[in-house]
């Protein structure tokens, strides 16, 4: 029987509360950081236990935005990768620029040796399954290909193992026989590697070097957001690249850089204006600390975007708090 460890934020003291979730959630999986919606009412629940080579847990939360940096990359001691399922509520997951936005039944897949974050808009379940990067790789080859692409947990392959993945946290929580683990994880492995062949970011013409590069330009695309000078010229040269072949690597996405670099800088000012610790910043402020350089052009391309302007947008988000 898996021995099961439960944590719980209930009854801490405010200033407690936020410090021991984040200790417990990164020792349960990577480093990372919990910013709550409403920290005064938020409750985090996790169960979590060993099952041979792989991790897993199931965590409740209240609406809350999690973060695994640059900084937190740097002092993870092992690399994982992770398969988020949503038992109940909804998830937003991104990372190298994709987002997975999954329901209950649904997962998606993040690698820990690169940032990602998860946004929760309300109460949710989520099970976690942590893979050593070592393991997944013996069943897909190139796992970094097919990170924050949601699956679906109603049909098919995924279906299968989303279907597996609940039955298997069940055993874990009442009498998991260590004698079938080997079998359990390698059945675990063998559907995940199916349920993903069927993408083609997984088909092998589309290279590890390829990759790679991809996720070069992202992350330096990631990191100078704020530079009101960043272009896909600049952003090429950085990467020692004609801007020829940067745009090759971006032809198999449904974005060019030029807009992929507007997206990321528009998803994170709106983050910033939904929070309520940024609320006594002003909307120029704000867009400014993600390249913008122009109010005007800004308000524009902010208003395309959602179908409000920067103040609406806060105003709509502060009502709902």
């Amino acid at each position: 029987m898996a021995h099961l460890e439960t944590f719980s934020t209930a009854g801490l003291d405010l200033r407690r509360k936020i410090e021991y979730w984040n200790e417990i959630a990164g020792a349960s999986f990577t480093p990372l950081v919990s910013d709550p919606v409403e920290l005064r009412t938020f409750l985090g629940r996790l169960s979590r236990t060993r099952v041979g080579e792989l991790s897993a847990a199931e965590v409740y939360s209240d609406a809350q935005l999690v973060r695994h940096s640059r900084s937190h990359v740097a002092r993870s001691r092992l690399s994982m990768f992770f398969i988020h399922m949503q038992l109940e509520g909804e998830s937003l997951n991104r990372q190298d620029g994709r987002e997975a936005r999954i329901g209950p039944g649904d997962f998606t897949l993040c690698d820990t040796n690169r940032p990602y974050e998860m946004q929760f808009d309300g109460p949710n379940r989520m099970f976690v399954l942590g893979i050593p990067d070592g393991l997944i790789r013996r069943h897909i080859a190139c796992p970094e290909n097919v990170v924050a692409i949601p699956m679906s947990g109603a049909a098919g392959l995924s279906g299968l193992l989303s279907d597996f993945l609940r039955g298997f946290w069940r055993q874990c929580r009442e009498d998991l026989d260590p004698n079938v683990v080997p079998r359990m994880t390698h059945a675990i492995l063998d559907l995940m590697a199916s349920a993903y062949t069927v993408l083609p970011q997984a088909q092998s013409d589309r290279s590890s070097l390829s990759t790679a590069h991809r996720i070069r330009i992202v992350n330096f695309i990631e990191a100078h957001l704020g530079d009101p000078d960043l272009t896909p010229m600049r952003v090429a040269e950085a990467c020692k690249m004609t801007p020829r072949y940067l745009h090759h690597l971006f032809s198999h996405e449904d974005e060019t850089v030029a807009r992929y670099i507007l997206r990321r800088r528009l998803e994170e000012c709106s983050r910033a204006l939904a929070i309520p610790s940024q609320r006594g910043r002003t909307v120029t402020a704000i867009a400014f600390d993600y390249g913008f350089n122009s109010p005007t052009h800004f308000g524009r391309v902010f208003r395309a975007r959602y179908g409000m302007t920067p103040r609406e947008f806060r105003r709509a988000k502060a009502s709902e708090d």
